[in-house]
């Protein structure tokens, strides 16, 4: 009995979904095996980064920077996507870290305007501009790292980034419901970016994911 064009074009269409399903499911997977990974030892970061940058929105992320800058006191740490109208003080205190004597002070910069990834790629880009810096230490949390590294890259390729990624206390737990639920919308997310980025660069299109301008300070540093 012989087949219908049909059963030809259907039988092609459940092959090509089932290597679909079993590609995103193992791509998944690494994900989550990379997200999971400990943070690096903080002394495994190359000499010449000139520059740290600290994404907002997650635990730990503005601790380890902050710990960087300590290792290095004469690299310049970027704090990204500070909520208006917080200073450096509020943010000390929130992550209960210890004072800074006034020569680290004066190396920290906030930034005001990010309010996604994409903000803090151009926010970044502008201060490592504006700073003439060339190497970065990008600090985030595990889970957003690739992500925030197409993004960076894609919006700052004259930039070189060394990736130091934290763990949240939600990894500590990481078959939890909502761990898993933060996995699946992470990984998501990175889909969307690469499919996004395959497509269109955001070079060729006006910056996004900033904050207006009339709500903060583009970058301010602590006095």
């Amino acid at each position: 009995m012989m087949k219908g064009p049909g059963m030809n074009i259907w039988s092609l269409f459940s092959a090509v979904l089932t290597i679909a399903v079993w590609v995103l499911l193992g791509s998944f997977i690494y994900f989550c095996a990379d997200a999971l990974r400990p943070s690096p030892d903080l002394h495994s970061i190359p000499a010449d980064c000139d520059g740290i940058v600290a994404l907002t929105g997650g635990e730990h992320r503005i601790e380890a920077g902050i710990a960087l800058l300590r290792q290095q006191p004469d690299r310049l740490l970027l704090i990204s996507g500070v909520s208006p109208h917080t200073g450096l003080s509020h943010i000390l205190a929130a992550t209960k870290s210890a004072p800074l004597p006034p020569e680290l002070t004066r190396q920290i910069s906030l930034g005001y305007r990010a309010a996604t990834t994409i903000g803090n790629a151009w926010e970044t880009a502008q201060w490592a501009e504006q700073k003439h810096l060339h190497h970065l230490v990008l600090v985030t949390a595990g889970y957003h790292m690739r992500r925030s590294l197409l993004e960076f890259h894609d919006i700052a390729p004259q930039l070189r980034f060394t990736p130091y990624w934290v763990q949240p206390s939600a990894m500590n737990t990481p078959l939890h419901p909502r761990t898993m639920l933060l996995m699946f919308s992470q990984y998501g997310k990175l889909v969307g970016a690469f499919i996004r980025l395959m497509l269109l660069h955001q070079q060729d299109h006006a910056q996004e994911g900033f904050r207006p301008a009339s709500s903060s300070p583009s970058l301010a540093t602590p006095a």
